[in-house]
């Protein structure tokens, strides 16, 4: 997956198309990935000795990959590979420039 985890990328299909998020973490057996505040979804948790009260929380759900883009701050472009001074690093195929942050 080209996707890694604290990249911004933009969701191009779907109920939350446009959102812009950063990804919280990647799932590449299902080639999913989860954003933060993206695809919300209440979950129901039982009475437990860490959380004796139980209750409602919103919990982000995982969208498949193909559903979002990498963004750059003023577009959103497709990923490619390319070797620079020896290493290989991602770019943005619309702009050219590499993509900095990813895996932290």
């Amino acid at each position: 997956m080209k996707i890694k985890k604290h990249d911004k990328v933009k969701v191009i299909s779907g109920q939350y198309k446009g959102t812009i998020g950063e990804v919280v973490e990647v799932l590449p057996k299902e080639e999913k990935v989860i954003l933060d505040g993206v695809n919300m979804a209440k979950k129901h948790l039982k009475p437990s000795q860490i959380n004796p009260d139980g209750g409602i929380v919103e919990k982000a759900m995982p969208i498949h990959v193909s559903n979002v883009m990498l963004y750059d701050g003023k577009v959103a472009s497709r990923v490619g590979y390319k070797e620079e001074k020896g290493v290989k690093v991602r770019y943005y195929k619309k702009t050219g420039k590499t993509v900095k942050g990813g895996k932290k």
